[in-house]
């Protein structure tokens, strides 16, 4: 089921909705207005919303929506729609949108089940389909894929922060870190990190941040977050570096580059090392 929905009203038929049985709500844009970050601790929505709602076959729309206008009277309801979806082999179908990629020279990332569609001297990174976040297609994520792939890893300690899938960990794992941590705030993060090292046979420490430890140096700092994020956190960062250590940082958009790399400047220097599709990735490291 589908409703359109204004401003503030979005978050209150995202709940009314998951209270009437939706088994999942997405926002989308209405409009094509985009929000390229928002601001800490806010969670702001389109000026218009398409407001989703994925509910049981065995669902009645009109049953649907008299409890939505039950539970929020005060809210209008704007234009609906509702639709059946095809049953399907959802995993099947996730595979034949993501094929193995390349990153550099020698980095793949592949799907379990499509190892053939990669040489046979490649650094395989194998990731399982359904994976919600950190599978290599969006391009903050290759940009420090081929970063990874450049740099002589062999042998090297490295941070990243914001793991998300481990996706990056696992990679710098396989080009031959000897040690790897990776942070992230959410548990199903740290959790699918730990699955992915597993699944790719190599050691990765994944931790929330009340746990990881705090007086660790590396060789690699690497963190594919958010400008704002990236911008709070240039002291903790920073400290984490060896002497030599390289700082990357990505997830922010090139217009935003000054801005982060200012934040930075008291610590070390960093520079633009690459941008794809307005997006940047920095680079710097602290001379021995």
């Amino acid at each position: 089921m589908e409703i359109t929905a204004t401003g503030a009203d979005a978050e209150a038929l995202e709940d009314a909705l998951l209270d009437a049985g939706a088994l999942a709500v997405t926002l989308t844009d209405a409009a094509d207005v985009p929000i390229l970050e928002p601001e800490l601790g806010t969670h702001p929505t389109w000026p218009s919303t398409c407001v989703t709602g994925l509910f049981g076959a065995d669902a009645d729309e009109s049953q649907v929506l008299e409890s939505v206008r039950t539970l929020i009277p005060e809210t209008e309801i704007g234009p609906w729609s509702a639709s059946r979806l095809e049953d399907r082999q959802w995993v099947r179908a996730w595979l034949d949108h993501y094929h193995a990629m390349t990153f550099g020279e020698r980095l793949w990332i592949c799907p379990t089940g499509r190892e053939a569609d990669i040489p046979a001297d490649a650094v395989a990174v194998h990731l399982d389909p359904g994976l919600a976040f950190g599978t290599g297609t969006h391009s903050t994520t290759a940009l420090c894929l081929r970063w990874l792939d450049g740099m002589a890893c062999e042998g090297t300690s490295v941070l990243d922060m914001g793991c998300g899938s481990g996706v990056l960990a696992v990679a710098a794992a396989r080009l031959g870190a000897s040690r790897i941590d990776g942070v992230d705030i959410d548990p199903q993060a740290v959790q699918a990190t730990r699955d992915n090292a597993q699944r790719n046979a190599v050691t990765v420490q994944a931790w929330l941040p009340k746990d990881a430890p705090t007086d660790s140096r590396y060789d690699i700092v690497i963190a594919n977050i958010l400008a704002a994020p990236l911008i709070t956190m240039a002291p903790a960062l920073a400290a984490r570096l060896r002497p030599g250590g390289h700082l990357v940082l990505a997830g922010l958009l090139e217009s935003q580059a000054e801005a982060v790399i200012a934040a930075y400047a008291p610590y070390l220097p960093l520079r633009i090392g690459a941008v794809h599709d307005g997006w940047a990735r920095l680079q710097g490291h602290i001379d021995k």
